[in-house]
C-alpha cells in the first residue's frame, strides 16, 4: 500500500519554525516530523510515500536527497571529483516519490495531482504531514477491507485546548480538569484508507478534501470511521512542537515503537 503525505501547506501558526522550512520538516528532537510520521507506518509495512509538496517543498527533496549521504560513510576521491557512499547507515528501505502540486493548491487538489502515480483498483492511505499518534495501521486497514467502502477515516477522541471548570450552583468551582478527553466528541483524525476512486469527487486544485468531497462521500454513505482511543496529536502550535518535542527527547513518545 502507497501512503500519500500532505506536506505543501504554509503552517502559519508555526510561523517562527516555518519562515525557512515547510512544517513537514520542523524537528521532533533531530529528525523532521514527516520522518517520524513515515517511521509509524514502516512499521506496519507501509514503505511507498508520496509526498504532496507546495511551500518550500525543495527542503523535503534535499532531505531525502541527502539521506543516506548524511547518515553514512562516504569515500571523496577529489582529484575525480567523485564521491561513493560505502555504507548507507540506516535501515529504512523507503521509496519516496515526491510531487509538486503548487503552493496555493488545496488538500483536495494536492490529492487530484498525484492520481497518477496511483494503482487504480489498489486503496491508498492518506495523511497529514504534521501528525503523529500510535494507531494500529494493520488494524486500521483490516477495518477497511470490512467495510467494503469507499473510504475509512480515523476518529480521535483528542485532549480539549483548554481546561474544563466544574462549577455549582453558588459559583464555587468543584472540579478543574486539565486538558481532559473531549468526551464524545470525535474528530478528523487523518490516517485515511481511501479507493482512488474518490478522487473524482475533487473538482479542482481549489478544493479541500475535507469540504467538498468528503461531505459527497459520507452522504453516498460510503465513509467508515475507524475510532482511535490511544495517543494523536497534531503539531499546530508551538506548545504542541514543544510537548511532542519533550516526550521524543524524554523516552515517552507514544507513537515510537520501532526502537
Amino acid at each position: 500500500m502507497k501512503a500519500v503525505i500532505l506536506a505543501g501547506g504554509l503552517g502559519t501558526r508555526l510561523s517562527e519554525e516555518t519562515t525557512l522550512k515547510p512544517k513537514p520538516m520542523v524537528e521532533i528532537g533531530n529528525k523532521p516530523i514527516i520522518w517520524h510520521i513515515m517511521k509509524m507506518l514502516s512499521t506496519h509495512g507501509v514503505n511507498e510515500f508520496i509526498i504532496c509538496c507546495g511551500y518550500k517543498g525543495s527542503s523535503i527533496k534535499e532531505y531525502f536527497e541527502n539521506y543516506s549521504l548524511t547518515k553514512g560513510d562516504v569515500l571523496f576521491d577529489l582529484q575525480k571529483n567523485s564521491s561513493k557512499i560505502i555504507s548507507d547507515n540506516h535501515d529504512e528501505n523507503w521509496s519516496v516519490l515526491c510531487v509538486e502540486t503548487g503552493e496555493k493548491t488545496l488538500t483536495g487538489g494536492r490529492i487530484k495531482r498525484i492520481k497518477k502515480y496511483l494503482e487504480q483498483d489498489e486503496p491508498f492511505l492518506l495523511t497529514y504531514g504534521d501528525g503523529v499518534g500510535n494507531i494500529n495501521i494493520t488494524e486500521l486497514v483490516k477495518f477497511h477491507e470490512s467495510q467494503n467502502k469507499l473510504a475509512t477515516v480515523t476518529a480521535v477522541n483528542p485532549p480539549s485546548r483548554f481546561g474544563v471548570l466544574s462549577i455549582s450552583k453558588d459559583n464555587s468551582v468543584e472540579a478543574f480538569s486539565e486538558k481532559p478527553k473531549g468526551g464524545s466528541t470525535w474528530i478528523n483524525g487523518g490516517f485515511f484508507i481511501l479507493d482512488p476512486s474518490v478522487i473524482d469527487y475533487i473538482p479542482s486544485d481549489l478544493t479541500a478534501w475535507e469540504e467538498e468531497p468528503v461531505k459527497k462521500i459520507t452522504d453516498m454513505g460510503q465513509m467508515s470511521a475507524y475510532k482511535h482511543d490511544g495517543f494523536w496529536q497534531p503539531m499546530d502550535t508551538l506548545n504542541e512542537k514543544k510537548y511532542l518535542n519533550d516526550l521524543y527527547t524524554s523516552n515517552n513518545a507514544p507513537w515510537v515503537t520501532w526502537e
